[in-house]
């Protein structure tokens, strides 16, 4: 059984920075795409950032040059880099992946959120 474990959200004063975590575990043959998305209150999911097995990586606008995608050193972990953060930033943000497993190919698998929240 796969699962994706986030962590790194909390508190954060306008203007500052956070690192969200990722680590995908479990029957993991290959991971094709990781990335994050978030869900403000009142407000449907969206598209953060996302990062190919190549390295080819894909920003909402509203991020682009704040936020930054990467591939841990340990496998299977990704890292969400958020600096200059604004209230509209708040959201639960959901690491999501789609891999393959031993058995199958093409799985999209969600983790179960950390919340930030961005407020002075």
């Amino acid at each position: 059984q796969v699962q994706l474990v986030e962590s790194g959200g909390g508190l954060v004063q306008p203007g500052g920075s956070l690192r969200l975590s990722c680590v995908a575990s479990g029957s993991i043959f290959s991971i094709n795409v990781m990335g994050w998305y978030r869900q403000a209150p009142g407000k449907q999911r969206e598209l953060v950032a996302t990062m190919a097995t190549g390295g080819g990586t894909n920003y909402a606008d509203s991020v682009k040059g704040r936020f930054t995608i990467s591939r841990g050193d340990a496998k299977n972990t990704m890292y969400l880099h958020m600096n200059s953060l604004s209230p509209e930033d708040t959201a639960v943000y959901y690491c999501v992946a789609d891999l393959d497993t031993d058995d199958e190919r093409g799985l999209n698998y969600w983790g179960k959120g950390t919340l930030v929240t961005v407020s002075s």
